[in-house]
């Protein structure tokens, strides 16, 4: 029985290397030149540390341009609310997606359900399994999928015959 797997995985690796590059970046830049800016990444999250409002928004600028020319899609990125750090300065979590959540996964599951497809589609934790008879009706559930507006990136692996 053909069957897919729909995934939202990004490459860590590639993040790193915008994240060094917006350093570069912002070591060279004029307008930069004697702040205090940095940006850091943990595990799941990019952390922005600006002097005021108009260094974040740059910085924010700066990380989309960059992942963007990494070829990561910028829908995996939840900016949360600016926060203020120490004097003047203003701190920011940027939350880097990976996986496809619970409420997602259920929209998904719920959209191709109600499209009458002939396919069946099941949330392995952070994954949907779509299986069905036909290959046609999966690349059906694929452009539906896509037509979909869902704010997260999604990946199809794993197809099978």
């Amino acid at each position: 029985m053909p069957s897919f797997d729909i995934v939202s995985k990004i490459d860590i690796t590639a993040v790193d290397n915008a994240l060094s590059g917006v350093t570069k970046e912002m070591k060279v830049r004029y307008d930069f030149k004697g702040s205090l800016c940095e940006v850091s990444r943990d595990e799941e999250a990019i952390h922005i540390k600006a002097d005021d409002e108009l260094k974040r928004r740059q910085v924010e600028e700066l990380i989309i341009t960059h992942l963007t020319r990494k070829g990561i899609d910028t829908k995996a990125l939840e900016f949360e609310n600016p926060e203020q750090a120490g004097g003047n300065a203003i701190r920011q979590t940027v939350l880097v997606r990976q996986g496809v959540h619970r409420e997602v996964a259920q929209k998904i599951v719920k959209s191709i359900k109600g499209a009458k497809l002939k396919t069946q589609a099941s949330i392995q934790g952070d994954e949907i399994r779509v299986s069905g008879k036909k290959r046609d009706d999966l690349q059906a559930t694929m452009s539906m999928i896509k037509s979909l507006d869902l704010n997260l990136p999604l990946q199809y692996e794993n197809f099978r015959d």
